[in-house]
């Protein structure tokens, strides 16, 4: 093909080697776009397949490589902290139930919990009341923050909307 043409293999290749690919720049500006709109949050399992939804069909390595070169780094999420403080002077009550979550009748025992869910936002945390009878959730609140107001608010909820007697026993850890 050089002869025909009428060039040199050496400058074919010079040509080759200097020539854009417009291609890798289309993907390596895809990769800054979807860094920059997902707040720097994806790695490269995460980059491979937004990558493929835009019609960028790539692997996880070359994702990855285009991300290093894109100088797309990913935020590191902060390590886990213990909100739980155990060593207070607080008085601790008996635990009444002993582990015997069945109930006889609806409205005698219910248990109480906190869990979070990850969000955009952050960390939101999540307290429910459940009826340990009917296995139904009776109540709930959410907040930022793990405080005790977010247990009072579950189970002032609780006590509005269900009335109930005297002698209900509400469980929580401690």
């Amino acid at each position: 093909m050089c002869r025909h043409l009428g060039v040199t293999r050496g400058g074919y290749y010079r040509h080759l080697s200097k020539a854009v690919d417009y291609y890798h720049l289309e993907l390596i500006e895809a990769v800054q776009e979807i860094g920059k709109a997902s707040d720097h949050n994806y790695g490269g399992r995460s980059m491979k397949f937004a990558l493929g939804i835009m019609s960028y069909p790539v692997s996880r390595n070359k994702a990855k490589k285009q991300m290093k070169e894109a100088s797309v780094l990913v935020k590191r999420r902060k390590k886990f902290k213990i909100t739980t403080n155990s060593n207070h002077a607080k008085p601790l009550f008996d635990n009444i139930l002993n582990c015997d979550f069945a109930a006889k009748g609806p409205n005698q025992a219910r248990v109480q919990d906190i869990t979070y869910i990850w969000t955009e936002e952050g960390c939101l945390y999540l307290a429910t009341l459940i009826d340990l009878y009917s296995r139904r959730g009776v109540s709930w609140s959410m907040r930022s923050r793990m405080t005790a107001q977010l247990l009072c608010d579950a189970l002032r909820m609780a006590i509005w909307q269900r009335r109930p007697k005297a002698g209900l026993i509400v469980h929580s850890s401690r």
